[in-house]
């Protein structure tokens, strides 16, 4: 369900999601909290990628740190038989769902909140937290990661030269934007 906000069924009171509407500039750095997005964690083993791929409509990543992307959905390369797939638009479980080779298609919307950052301080902004090399030349457009931020698991993935988006579960999403506010205007100084 990837709504801005939902009503739940019990209650019928309105669900905002995390961070809702938040947006910060500060250092040269836009954080942005991104709209919700359908999300699924995916494992399967070599022989099953291409089946796969058929169904999700792009080629699965098989190279460490990439990312491959097909209208609004993005496959994210998470490990050799592992991948987080993003979709604005669609249901990228629906479409495993008829896959009948070996896999593991676990759906994971709610658990994650995905902030945007982007701006010339975006890298520093990242930097400060991140132990990985985030410049263009070790990171380009397109290369994905799970690492961490301060002392939270993330999966960053460079959109554009200038631009990151950093996945993390919603219980962190208060601490990882915070974070990046500050190191945000520590960049700056």
């Amino acid at each position: 369900m990837a709504k801005a906000a939902a009503k739940t069924a019990t209650t019928g009171t309105l669900r905002r999601p995390a961070l809702a509407g938040r947006e910060v500039l500060a250092g040269g750095a836009r954080l942005s909290v991104l709209p919700p997005a359908e999300r699924m964690s995916l494992r399967a083993p070599a022989a099953s990628v291409a089946a796969l791929s058929r169904a999700l409509g792009l080629d699965l990543p098989v190279k460490p740190k990439t990312s491959a992307s097909s209208g609004a959905r993005t496959a994210l390369w998470l490990g050799p038989d592992e991948w987080l797939v993003i979709d604005q638009t669609g249901d990228p479980l629906a479409d495993c769902a008829k896959v009948k080779a070996l896999h593991s298609a676990v759906g994971i919307s709610h658990r994650n909140v995905a902030i945007s950052a982007s701006g010339p301080g975006a890298e520093a902004t990242l930097a400060a937290g991140c132990p990985q090399d985030l410049s263009l030349q070790t990171f380009p457009v397109g290369a994905c990661s799970r690492t961490i931020l301060g002392k939270v698991e993330i999966v960053i993935l460079r959109t554009a030269e200038d631009a990151f988006r950093v996945e993390c579960w919603r219980s962190f999403s208060d601490y990882v934007l915070d974070f990046l506010t500050e190191a945000a205007g520590d960049a700056a100084g």
